[in-house]
């Protein structure tokens, strides 16, 4: 019987906070404990069951006796919370991580990823009996090491999915063949974790993969009936799998909110067990739905709790604050573990920090500070300085928000637009002073302690002639977006294909022109396939190694690959070749009074960057 204090349950997610040696560190402990105080329950990230199946080099293990003590230590840490435990069990099969050497490959038969990946072994009855082994050796771990439940991953394209799935499992023996005989291996290893530990047992699923010829939420149904008549307590249930369908397994921001929720209240309406709802559950009125309208036994939330560990504490009232969202991007979740940094949050800079108190010290010696520019450097300096105890003005000319306006302006990026209106209510919150004009230095000199200067960058325009009238991200804005037009975009990187995507939703025919052939640079990876997707489906020309010579109105002469091409009809530039800092201020008022650049204005890149160098900065002063 489960048992936890309220019915909001931390999702599992891969931190990279380990050792390389399967240890708990301090940065789990300070990333979990944060988290316990409003929840009834977390489920850590996956745990591997050996060293040779990780899927990331820093996972967590319960492989051996050796881990216990560190997973009690974490434990016991969050039940001071008042928190419960659950450990997630999972072995990956074919989706082991073909980049750690000596990982090893194992599936219902001899068949890789179609996105990529390692040939497995088809297993036989030996291996099976390994990998029952495996769960279960593990099951006594989590028992010993003070876990309240069990999740066995049943789901996502993993082993145990990679049997049930009809579009997997080609196999003509025993395990092959019909559903019944698909479920069984499945089956048997939940009958052995049962066997070997008392403590209760949630299956996750996956109630649709999504993919051709994938499970369906009808096989899903016949086998849950399966599971209820062997003992497992709630039903965990998300889509997709890692394999053929990434977005449905990381609930991106491209697929839309609420299919998996469907899923469980189907489910829920045809097995007599208590489910838990999962996917893109990061809003009050998430919450709200799901209570009233879907009856949800559980919720599980993933990272809206890594954007605002208090996110639940809020929504109950015991947290004073704004939610900072979670905007569904997985840039700074998954990009940061997939580069080896560990779990980040583009809207949380305090996400990986290693230290369990809060960072938010007030200030010894109040001062004044000035904060030019209100894009989300400044917001974020502005409001930390101000939390901490300083006096502070934002001085922004414009509309709030910088170049963060145009970010949910293309197509499938719609969450991005509630970071400003999180940002605009702190800084009423906090009262902070904004003032509506540009900056100068009669404005600053003598009346600040030290100017923050957060101007931001601009594009940088080619040296091309006959290039004299262009647009950049603006074009993108609701009166300046064209329809049935020709338009060519000079540069592909990440705000090119984002511009790409909004203007072909217009019936504009889109020529890229880039000098290099990667388009899409510095874009997350799901969100760069999707909308390069999205661009050849509109017959988007795309056209590397080009070097424009000349513009001459509609016409551009260009080289590619030495040879000399025509493109004519164009109606509309686009320039987006990169970004240069913008800081004028900075040098009018050096050596006059104190000075510090955050953001793009001292170095360009992503919102995520921006966020953070406010935030360390505004910690410091």
């Amino acid at each position: 019987m489960l048992k936890f204090r309220n019915e909001f349950i931390m999702a599992p997610i891969k931190t990279g906070y380990s050792d390389g040696m399967g240890n708990v560190t301090p940065r789990h402990l300070s990333f979990y404990t944060k988290r316990a105080e409003y929840l009834g329950a977390i489920i850590l990230e996956p745990l591997y069951l050996d060293k040779r199946l990780r899927e990331i080099p820093t996972q967590i293990g319960i492989d051996s006796d050796e881990k216990i003590a560190g997973l009690t230590k974490l434990n016991e840490a969050i039940h001071e919370k008042g928190c419960s435990v659950i450990a997630h069990l999972n072995h990956p099969g074919r989706m082991a991580n073909p980049k750690i050497p000596g990982n090893i490959y194992w599936s219902s038969v001899a068949k890789a990823c179609e996105n990529g990946g390692k040939t497995p072994i088809a297993i036989d009855q030996e291996k099976m009996a390994i990998v029952r082994e495996q769960f279960v050796a593990a099951a006594r771990r989590a028992e010993q090491a003070k876990f309240d439940a069990i999740e066995l991953q049943f789901g996502h394209g993993y082993l145990l999915a990679q049997f049930l799935s009809p579009a997997v499992n080609t196999r003509t023996d025993e395990y092959g063949g019909s559903f019944s005989n698909r479920m069984k291996f499945p089956l048997e290893i939940l009958s052995a974790v049962k066997d070997a530990t008392s403590l209760p047992i949630i299956a996750r699923i996956s109630g649709d993969e999504m993919i051709l010829n994938g499970l369906s939420i009808t096989d899903m149904i016949a086998f849950s009936k399966k599971l209820k008549e062997a003992s497992v307590e709630a039903i965990h249930v998300s889509a997709g799998t890692i394999c053929t369908s990434p977005p449905w397994f990381f609930q991106h921001m491209f697929v839309p909110k609420g299919k998996t929720w469907a899923l469980a209240s189907e489910l829920k309406q045809n097995v007599a067990l208590p489910i838990i709802f999962v996917g893109q559950v990061n809003t009050t009125m998430d919450i709200d739905f799901l209570l009233r309208d879907k009856k949800a036994d559980f919720i599980a939330i993933g990272r809206a709790l890594v954007a605002d560990p208090d996110f639940i504490g809020k929504y109950l009232g015991k947290v004073k604050g704004t939610i900072m969202p979670c905007l569904a991007c997985v840039e700074g979740c998954l990009g940061g573990v997939k580069k080896g940094k560990g779990l980040q949050c583009l809207v949380n800079p305090t996400v990986d920090k290693n230290n369990l108190e809060d960072p938010l010290t007030p200030v010894i010696k109040k001062k004044k500070y000035a904060v030019i520019g209100g894009g989300v450097a400044g917001m974020e300096a502005a409001c930390i300085l101000k939390e901490r105890g300083h006096d502070v003005d934002l001085f922004e000319k414009n509309t709030l928000g910088g170049q963060f306006r145009y970010a949910h302006l293309t197509p499938k990026k719609k969450s991005m637009e509630k970071l400003i209106p999180a940002f605009i209510e702190r800084l009423t919150t906090d009262q902070v002073s904004i003032i509506h004009k540009e900056a100068n230095a009669n404005d600053l000199l003598g009346k600040y302690d030290a100017a923050i200067i957060a101007t931001g960058s601009r594009p940088k325009i080619p040296d091309i002639k006959g290039l004299e009238k262009y647009y950049w991200s603006e074009i993108m804005e609701e009166d300046k977006l064209p329809s049935g037009k020709k338009i060519m975009i000079i540069g592909g990187g990440l705000i090119g294909v984002d511009i790409a995507t909004a203007l072909i939703q217009k019936g504009n025919q889109v020529i890229l022109v880039k000098r290099s052939t990667d388009f899409g640079t510095h874009m997350e990876m799901i969100a760069k396939n999707l909308s390069l997707k999205m661009l050849k489906e509109k017959n988007t020309v795309f056209s590397d190694h080009t070097f424009i010579q000349e513009i001459n109105s509609s016409t551009v002469r260009a080289i590619r690959e030495e040879k000399e091409i025509v493109f004519e009809g164009i109606d509309a530039y686009v320039v987006s070749v990169g970004m240069e800092s913008y800081r004028p201020l900075a040098k009018e008022l050096e050596g006059k009074m104190p000075v510090h650049i955050i953001g793009d204005a001292r170095e360009v890149g992503d919102a995520q960057a921006a966020i953070r160098s406010a935030f360390e900065l505004a910690c410091s002063l």
